[in-house]
């Protein structure tokens, strides 16, 4: 892997987010040190974890730590390397341990290590590619499993549940994020979060998942209607999936995120609900459900091949309900790859 970008203007980069740990080094253990240089390669570990750093961490050093040396051990390896400068990772360190390493790692300077280490993941290799595509099916094949089952009279919760079980007994290891799975006038809430409201005849239902698998996250949302749609539902519906159908179109290399965004919401305006679909029409995904880039109406990202992103345009009215519809696709030169592959059309369940 291509460390050069992280090491502009600077000795040795210091790793310490979970995700870039395992991305920069192969380790999935969560809790260490990573020390990157252009002549050397180390994870500090303690005890926990020694075993699995060796068996992970191919071509790097790994050094164990205890009793409190960590920054004793850290400050050995760079006098090795000659290091002065060190980058490190200032939009995940805390504040209380930036300031023990300035204070334990004397006579260094410090960079900010910024966006860098999350732009180098924005663009996904091959095999990062294949493990996200598997997380996406899992998460599609349990939306499969359980739609039989939304029933009227089920709760929320129970509906979370057997989502996150499906995806459980088909290969997820965890969750990407806290599953949503609403109904009635809460679909007008984007984030809503499940509770033991049970699901009543002409509510609709909207469900937001994804899976973990070996580190990578999915991301898919689906709303259904329960007994029978209104003519109003049906409106809404039939918009959101106009909009999402031409975000889909939009996203390719070469366009600006902002120019992709406006695709959609452009056809959410033109049916009078432009006010109703406030958040963005897509984010990236990869070892975090959140990650560059950022499909916003102000991103001036230009879109280059492999990188993943959602295309989940909504219209959420407060005291009546909301849609979304996502989907997760991989940028190529002339369109994207749909990963999620569920239907969309309008589905009554119960």
């Amino acid at each position: 892997m291509n460390i050069d970008t992280l090491l502009e203007n600077c000795d040795a980069v210091l790793i310490t987010s979970p995700h870039n740990l395992q991305y920069f080094s192969g380790f999935a253990g969560g809790e260490g040190f990573c020390l990157l240089s252009s002549s050397s390669k180390t994870i500090f570990v303690d005890s926990r974890y020694t075993v699995e750093a060796e068996s992970e961490c191919i071509g790097f050093e790994v050094i164990e730590f205890g009793g409190g040396n960590l920054f004793e051990l850290i400050t050995e390896q760079l006098n090795k390397i000659s290091a002065k400068v060190i980058c490190y990772e200032d939009l995940y360190l805390t504040v209380a341990t930036f300031n023990r390493m300035k204070e334990k790692l004397d006579g260094m300077s410090f960079l900010p290590l910024g966006d860098k280490a999350d732009v180098i993941r924005s663009v996904k290799t091959d095999a990062e590619i294949a493990l996200l595509r598997e997380a996406e099916r899992i998460g599609y094949m349990a939306f499969e499993q359980v739609l039989p089952m939304i029933r009227l009279g089920m709760t929320e919760n129970d509906l979370a549940a057997e989502l996150e079980y499906q995806m459980r007994k088909l290969g997820a290891s965890g969750n990407a994020f806290d599953t949503i799975a609403i109904s009635g006038k809460k679909t007008a809430m984007p984030h809503g979060r499940p509770d033991g409201k049970r699901l009543e005849y002409g509510d609709f239902v909207t469900m937001d998942f994804g899976c973990l698998y070996k580190g990578y996250c999915s991301d898919m949302t689906r709303t259904v209607v329960m007994g029978e749609a209104s003519p109003k539902q049906i409106e809404v519906y039939n918009t959101v999936l106009a909009a999402q159908l031409e975000g889909l179109k939009a996203i390719k290399a070469g366009i600006v995120a902002k120019d992709a965004d406006y695709a959609a919401r452009r056809i959410i305006e033109e049916a009078g609900y432009g006010s109703c679909f406030g958040h963005s029409l897509g984010h990236g995904v990869g070892m975090l459900i959140h990650e560059q880039p950022n499909l916003s109406p102000r991103s001036e990202t230009v879109l280059v091949p492999n990188m993943i992103v959602t295309c989940e345009p909504g219209i959420y009215i407060p005291g009546f309900g909301g849609v979304r519809i996502e989907d997760m696709v991989v940028v190529k030169e002339n369109g994207c790859e749909n990963l999620t592959y569920s239907t969309k059309e309008l589905i009554i369940c119960g």
